[in-house]
């Protein structure tokens, strides 16, 4: 295999998993949310098997896939963007990373107040659009960080980047990532810059920059640039990884953004791995539980993979799955859903193959390394045997 691009539509799980309930998690299914809308259409996802995967039984069947497909389990303890990443990338994480319910300890806010000259507002969980209702109009007057979190792992600060210069934001999240180590050391630290009035509301940019926690292990980034092939990240994947592991990367103001950016790495000439994060799906419509909104980003996805496949050469193939779960549909809270996630696999050299449901995202590592001829030691189980035609 010459090429593999690997594309990440951020949160789109497909079910929950056995231990969902002792993550919060009862009943929840991110792509079935999506399906009942007026919105869904994927006919290419479809004509893979989409609808032929374990437990995917609210989607058409078909009798002759154009693609390989698997259900794959998360072994990581974690729903996080970071965590379902790095098990993607080979390195599964038994121990979940730290979260704060009840908000940030006071060494904690008390380091970063004084490496930055800046006090704290809010240092709670929150939802990232009602705390910049909630406490923008104080910051005006104030000046302060506005310091929040999630059930996830993270640290994020807002800031009215009118008001604070964007510079200095991304500053301050340096300084942040500095402290929050060890114990304290969350997946990541979040830029989440906006704009507006008390007047005309306050809405967030596309200027958000992630700082994320470096991975424990070689992940299979760092072995195939090891080997002397390309890595190629798009949208988040630079940030997730904390920038190792990459030969070039560029990053997404919107799906759209990243999906015209592999259009064209498709149309260049380079050996290795190109990987895709698309974040809208997450930020823009499962955090925000925007049902028709996450069917219709589903929708323009794969109008865009039909562009997009006649592009793949002999040699080449798409790996279509996510990280973790966002129902929209669930009420019982706006964060991540943990469940199984979908893999997609379509390439000329690509036979059509049902490999049900897989014990690990780290399976995807151990298939894509094997595949490009690179040696890598994960726990995932590749089954690039199983992948090629007779």
């Amino acid at each position: 295999m010459k090429r593999i691009f690997l594309i990440v539509l951020d949160s789109c799980g497909i079910g929950q998993m056995p231990d969902s309930e002792a993550f919060g998690d009862v009943g929840v299914n991110t792509l079935r949310s999506c399906a009942g809308s007026g919105r869904f259409s994927v006919p290419n996802m479809l004509a893979a098997g989409l609808g032929n995967l374990d437990g995917v039984d609210y989607l058409p069947k078909t009798d002759a896939p154009t693609g390989a497909i698997a259900r794959l389990k998360e072994a990581s303890m974690g729903k996080d963007t970071t965590i379902g990443h790095w098990e993607i990338a080979g390195v599964v994480s038994p121990n979940p990373l730290p979260t704060y319910p009840q908000g940030f300890p006071k060494e904690v806010l008390d380091a970063f107040e004084a490496a930055t000259g800046r006090g704290c507002l809010c240092n709670l969980p929150y939802s990232g659009t009602d705390v910049i209702r909630d406490y923008g109009p104080e910051q005006l007057k104030t000046g302060k960080w506005i310091v929040y979190t999630s059930a996830d792992s993270v640290f994020q600060v807002a800031a009215h980047e009118e008001w604070i210069p964007l510079e200095e934001l991304y500053d301050a999240c340096r300084k942040a990532r500095v402290i929050l180590q060890g114990k304290h050391g969350v997946g990541r630290v979040i830029a989440r810059p906006y704009v507006g009035s008390p007047e005309t509301g306050f809405t967030r940019t596309p200027n958000r920059h992630d700082f994320s926690l470096e991975p424990p292990a070689k992940t299979m980034l760092d072995a195939i640039t090891d080997a002397g092939l390309d890595v190629i990240a798009v949208g988040k994947i630079h940030d997730i990884f904390a920038g190792r592991g990459m030969t070039e990367y560029v990053f997404n103001k919107s799906n759209a953004d990243g999906m015209a950016h592999t259009m064209d790495y498709a149309r260049k000439d380079f050996r290795g791995l190109c990987f895709v994060n698309l974040v809208d799906f997450d930020m823009q419509f499962g955090h925000r539980r925007d049902v028709d909104g996450y069917a219709n980003a589903l929708t323009e996805f794969d109008a865009w993979l039909g562009r997009f496949l006649p592009l793949l050469g002999e040699e080449d193939m798409v790996m279509i799955t996510a990280d973790h779960g966002c129902d929209p549909a669930y009420t019982a809270t706006t964060d991540h859903t943990r469940e199984y996630v979908p893999l997609l696999m379509l390439g000329k050299g690509i036979r059509s193959v049902n490999l049900g449901t897989r014990s690990t995202f780290a399976d995807i590592a151990a298939t894509v390394t094997d595949m490009l001829g690179v040696p890598y030691d994960t726990p995932g189980k590749s089954f690039a045997a199983e992948l090629g035609k007779e």
